[in-house]
């Protein structure tokens, strides 16, 4: 697991494979206390958009207005281990 991304708001981890190749990504809404993880296509459209934003000139704002289009499919409660 390699964290890619840390805001106030959002926290984006890359999940490996047992290969060590990326698998999936894990979103976290730190104010929702919500998650998601995506996989597969859904994964790589989310890489895609975050190398789209991180090419030109990113902040914070362009970043987490990105990472706001996938809020609806944050259903998981956080929980702490």
């Amino acid at each position: 697991m390699l964290m890619i991304y840390n805001s106030p708001v959002y926290c984006v981890m890359e999940i490996a494979g047992a290969d060590g190749e990326p698998r999936g990504v894990e979103i976290l809404d730190k104010f929702a206390r919500r998650e998601t993880y995506l996989e597969g296509e859904l994964a790589e459209m989310f890489r895609h958009g975050v190398r789209q934003i991180a090419s030109g000139t990113p902040s914070v704002e362009a970043l987490d207005g990105f990472i706001s289009q996938f809020d609806g499919l944050m259903q998981q409660p956080l929980a702490l281990h």
